[in-house]
């Protein structure tokens, strides 16, 4: 096993889930459950089978486009997110909600 991988993967998902929607989602679900095991498998399980999809489509995208290209891509699909989200006014992003 790639022990750097798995850690640093581990590292990366770790701070990018804090205080995501499913880790609230989670918070809610756990409050409000009769078995908090039940609500921990769920997620869980729900997580994994989301990360297998990401990690088999990456491994078939990979071998298919070239890193840098799928690296650009991504690259300008979070800078056009970010400038369009900071074009808006906060009053028309409250109006959408």
């Amino acid at each position: 096993m790639d022990w750097l991988s798995f850690v640093f993967s581990f590292v990366v998902v770790f701070f990018s889930e804090l205080g995501d929607k499913s880790q609230l989602v989670a918070i809610t679900l756990g409050s409000n459950a009769r078995s908090t095991t039940a609500v921990f498998l769920g997620v869980a399980s729900g997580l994994v089978c989301t990360t297998f999809f990401g990690v088999l489509l990456g491994s078939r995208l990979g071998s298919l486009v070239p890193f840098n290209v799928i690296k650009g891509i991504a690259a300008m699909s979070f800078a056009f997110m970010g400038f369009y989200l900071l074009s808006q006014s906060p009053a028309s992003s409250v109006k959408n909600s």
